[in-house]
């Protein structure tokens, strides 16, 4: 079995690789911290660490450990936190992030009952980049995430709670903003807006082939303004985004979502740590639509 304590000084050492600096934010001395590595080789029966010149550097066993350590290290910390929780006296919390995929509407509608059956409740919903969903949630900041994808990460439980109605954002000067429905084929030799880059995530990949569906190719663009209603992707550009927003004039009339003819529907994902409970939680999962 690994340390904890050992396993958290050696993946401060392999972020900086430098014994000193690791052992100035552990508050440890230097002989503390290379003891502890020194340990960890003996009771692994590998090499983790090597000097090249005055440098150190991983070894592909110190790699391996840095990679899969820091999972470890949040799940512990959170599975604390839980034990923790359950013997305080507090009112209930939950934490939700979500991507900016997510149309406001849809997390209303999902949290509503949550209001409703407790009403003292207190919840809290952050947006956050994809990558940044997964770190929240090893980290006990947030206790459920709401995402575009259909793949479940190592150490969480999850499941698809509904799919959503894919629309496109256009600006207002666009020609197509003035109708009430489009083939999305009109929409060919137009920028694609994108939240990621095509191969970063599930969902970049779905409206491209969402697109090859349709019998075209499209140039893509990564939106650069991040933490905004995805609908401002549109604003001043001869682009569209892919969004889930109800039909209709936004941001001062800049904006305009427009319904597509046999549109796609895209998954929406929950996923949570596999040893974290929330009554909340459940309460939102057990009302979540399967036709949003």
């Amino acid at each position: 079995m690994l340390d904890p304590h050992r396993l958290r000084q050696f993946v401060t050492v392999a972020k900086h690789l430098n014994i000193t600096h690791a052992a100035a934010e552990l508050d440890l001395t230097q002989q503390a911290v290379s003891s502890t590595i020194k340990t960890m080789e003996r009771d692994l029966g590998v090499a983790l660490l090597k000097r090249i010149g005055r440098r150190i550097e991983l070894t592909d066993a110190g790699r391996i450990l840095r990679d899969g350590a820091q999972p470890l290290l949040d799940g512990s910390s959170a599975l604390v936190r839980a034990v923790q929780d359950a013997e305080r006296e507090r009112d209930e919390q939950l934490l939700i992030a979500r991507t900016v995929t997510m149309a406001v509407d849809e997390v209303i509608e999902l949290v509503e009952p949550v209001r409703r059956e407790v009403p003292l409740a207190s919840i809290a919903v952050r947006q956050l980049a994809d990558p940044e969903l997964i770190s929240a949630l090893r980290k006990g900041q947030a206790d459920m995430a709401l995402r575009r994808d259909v793949t479940i990460p190592d150490g969480f439980t999850g499941s698809i709670i509904g799919y959503s109605t894919l629309r496109v954002a256009v600006s207002t000067q666009h020609p197509l903003a003035v109708e009430r429905t489009i083939k999305l084929r009109e929409l060919a030799g137009t920028d694609l807006i994108l939240s990621n880059r095509p191969g970063d995530s599930y969902y970049s990949n779905f409206l491209i082939a969402a697109c090859h569906r349709q019998g075209f190719e499209p140039s893509v663009l990564v939106d650069r303004v991040q933490g905004m209603p995805f609908t401002t992707a549109a604003v001043s550009t001869t682009g569209f985004a892919f969004v889930t927003d109800e039909p209709g004039l936004y941001h001062h009339d800049e904006a305009t979502v427009v319904e597509i003819e046999d549109a796609p529907r895209v998954p929406l994902q929950a996923i949570w740590m596999q040893h974290r409970r929330s009554r909340l939680r459940q309460i939102l999962l057990a009302n979540a639509t399967r036709t949003m």
